[in-house]
């Protein structure tokens, strides 16, 4: 009765630690384009969301913005055409007004502003919580947008600016798709095995 006790406890263990997974994801970046995806497009940056505990962290790096702050959001459809339009609205699933990445009251795609400072390469990172790789929040198979205008966060006087943030034209879009799928303890379970075996030869005599 307690091998068989001691070895449930095991497989529990063992699941458990086998289930946890850090994921990766990934957005190739192109320039708002009318041909997409029949002519030639330009590359414009790469986006990546790192799964850290129940943090999302998202680094990039674009080309050609202008100076100034950019509308930055995930958008619902991962459709890149007709300039970006066809990638729909920001990502709402549960039918909240536009805001910052601070508020309560938000899309689940809007992540606020990047910053150009005029040179070629803009370079950012942030940290979200209401993002996500997995579950109802999940942004992999939609659309990361870069507006060429500011996101006001919904604080702004435009008609737009509680769905929108009245952040203008879209300057360049991407698909996030997953990068990486990798058990971050998955030589845990084959570890403990090697350790837990011999106890358990033991027990089997009892």
């Amino acid at each position: 009765m307690m091998f068989k006790a001691l070895v449930f406890i095991f497989c529990v263990f063992i699941g458990g630690n086998y289930a946890a997974k850090a994921i990766k994801a990934r957005a190739y970046v192109f320039r708002a384009s009318e041909n997409w995806p029949s002519g030639p497009q330009e590359s414009v940056g790469v986006v990546d969301f790192n799964q850290n505990g129940d943090t999302i962290l998202v680094n990039g790096t674009i080309f050609g913005l202008t100076p100034g702050k950019h509308g930055f959001h995930v958008h619902q459809f991962a459709d890149l055409s007709n300039n970006c339009l066809n990638a729909g609205g920001h990502f709402n699933p549960h039918g909240k007004q536009h805001g910052a990445p601070t508020d309560d009251d938000r899309h689940v795609g809007d992540l606020g502003n990047i910053e150009a400072s005029g040179v070629p390469a803009t370079t950012f990172q942030m940290a979200d919580k209401i993002i996500a790789l997995s579950g109802e929040n999940n942004i992999i198979g939609r659309a990361i947008v870069i507006h060429q205008g500011e996101d006001d966060l919904g604080r702004g006087n435009q008609p737009d600016s509680k769905t929108t943030g009245h952040a203008g034209a879209r300057y360049a879009c991407g698909v996030i798709g997953i990068q990486e799928e990798s058990d971050s303890s998955a030589t845990m379970p084959s570890f403990a095995l090697i350790l837990f075996l011999p106890f358990i030869n033991y027990l089997r005599q009892y």
